[in-house]
C-alpha cells in the first residue's frame, strides 16, 4: 500500500504553530480555522501527532476522570434538540424526581474504586434556585465531599442568582459543569427555551463563586467547522478549566434523530483543533464515545484527550469502566490523580507533576 503523500507547505505550517503552541504561544482564529479544514489523511495525522506532543507537554501521562450520577431524570422543561430527557419530545427516557443519598454515596464509592477524580450530580431541569431544592442538593454535595478522595462535582441547568452559586461553594462544590453546547451563531437551533447568555451569565456567577468550570458542547448537531471553532475560543474566552467534547448520539423522537454521523477522521481532528486552541485545559471526551469512534477510542489521546469520562452516560450505555482502565493501562497513560486543583493549567505549567523540570527552565 503506497503511503499517503505529505504536503510538505502544510507540513511546515503544522510544524510553526506545533512548536508555538508549545513554547506558550497562541493560534489566531484564522490560523485554527485552517487546523478544522485540513482534509487529506496525512495532513490530519500530522495534526493529531503534534496534538499529541503538546498533551504529553502540558499534561505529562495523567488522564483525569470524571464520572456522572443522574440526580434528577427526565421530563426536563428545555426543547434541547439532542437531549432524550426533554419533555418535549417521546423518547421513553426514564423519569424520576431527586434521588436519595443512598444512590449517590454508592456511585461516588464506585469511582473512588476506580481511580475516578470526580463525580458530577446532574439533574434534568431547567435551573437551581434558591429553596428546599437547594437545600437538597447542597446536602448531597456535603455528603459526597465527606465520603472520600472524590471530587463532588454538579451540573444542575442555569443559575439566576449569586447567592445560589455561593451556597454552591459553601456546600463544598469545586467544579460546575454547564456547556455552551455550540457557537453563539448556531445555538438557537438547538434550543429556543433559553439563550446563550444565559448560559455565559450562569458561568459568571460561578466564576465570581470561586466554582472551576467545566464547559464544552457536542459536535455533530449539523453545526459547521466554523461553529466548532468559534466555541473553542468562546471556552477560552470564559476559562473554562474542563472541556467535554461530546460526540452527537442521536435519539429517536429527537429533532436530530436522523443528523448523520461525524466521520472518525473528523472528530479526532476535532479533539486536536481544541487542543491546539486550549493547550492547557482538560479536554475531556464524553458522551457518543463508543458509538461514534467504536474502535478507535483510543486514537482520542494521541487526538489530544487529556480526560475522559467513564461508567454509563444519563440515557445511554457506555463502556465499562474496567475496560476504559485496560486501554489507558495498555497506553501507559495514568488515571491515578489523588488530587486534581487544575495548577497545571497556569501559564507555564507543563502538566508533569512536578514541582520544577527542565522543560519550564527553558521556557522562563
Amino acid at each position: 500500500m503506497t503511503a499517503p503523500l505529505v504536503d510538505a507547505s502544510n507540513h511546515q505550517k503544522l510544524s510553526t504553530l506545533g512548536e508555538r503552541v508549545l513554547a506558550g504561544g497562541h493560534v489566531t482564529r484564522a490560523e485554527a480555522m485552517w487546523l478544522f479544514n485540513l482534509e487529506s489523511s496525512a495532513d490530519i495525522l500530522d495534526l493529531l501527532s503534534w496534538a499529541n506532543r503538546i498533551r504529553e507537554h502540558f499534561k505529562g501521562n495523567k488522564i483525569h476522570l470524571c464520572s456522572i450520577v443522574n440526580a434528577k431524570a427526565g421530563a426536563c422543561s428545555e426543547n434541547c434538540s439532542f437531549c432524550a430527557q426533554s419533555a418535549h419530545y417521546q423518547t421513553g427516557s426514564p423519569k424520576y424526581g431527586f434521588v436519595d443519598p443512598e444512590p449517590v454515596a454508592e456511585a461516588a464509592a464506585e469511582a473512588n474504586k476506580n481511580a475516578v477524580t470526580a463525580v458530577g450530580l446532574v439533574a434534568a431541569w431547567k435551573g437551581l434556585n434558591e429553596g428546599p431544592m437547594l437545600d437538597e442538593v447542597c446536602d448531597r454535595i456535603r455528603e459526597m465531599k465527606a465520603g472520600g478522595q472524590t471530587r463532588p462535582d454538579a451540573s444542575l441547568g442555569l443559575i439566576k442568582s449569586q447567592k445560589v452559586a455561593d451556597r454552591l461553594k459553601e456546600a463544598g462544590l469545586e467544579c460546575y459543569g454547564h456547556n455552551l453546547e455550540s457557537s453563539r451563531r448556531f445555538f438557537p437551533q438547538t434550543c429556543t427555551t433559553h439563550t446563550f447568555d444565559e448560559r455565559l451569565e450562569t458561568i459568571g456567577y460561578l466564576k465570581k463563586a470561586g466554582i472551576k468550570i467545566c464547559s464544552g458542547g457536542i459536535i455533530g448537531l449539523g453545526e459547521t467547522r466554523e461553529d466548532r471553532c468559534d466555541l473553542a475560543f468562546e471556552l477560552k474566552a470564559i476559562g473554562a478549566n474542563v472541556v467535554p467534547v461530546n460526540i452527537l448520539n442521536p435519539i429517536p423522537g429527537t429533532p436530530f434523530a436522523n443528523n448523520e454521523r461525524l466521520p472518525v477522521m473528523e472528530i479526532l481532528k476535532t479533539i486536536a483543533c481544541f487542543r491546539f486552541i486550549l493547550p492547557r485545559q482538560e479536554i475531556m471526551i464524553a458522551g457518543g464515545r463508543t458509538v461514534n469512534l467504536r474502535d478507535a477510542q483510543s486514537m482520542i489521546f494521541m487526538a489530544g484527550a487529556s480526560a475522559l469520562m467513564v461508567g454509563n452516560y444519563l440515557t445511554t450505555l457506555n463502556q465499562s469502566v474496567e475496560k476504559d482502565l485496560q486501554m489507558l493501562k495498555d497506553l501507559g497513560l495514568d488515571p491515578n490523580w489523588d488530587s486534581h486543583d487544575f495548577s497545571d493549567q497556569a501559564e507555564g505549567g507543563c502538566g508533569c507533576g512536578k514541582s520544577s523540570c527542565e522543560t519550564e527552565a527553558v521556557l522562563a
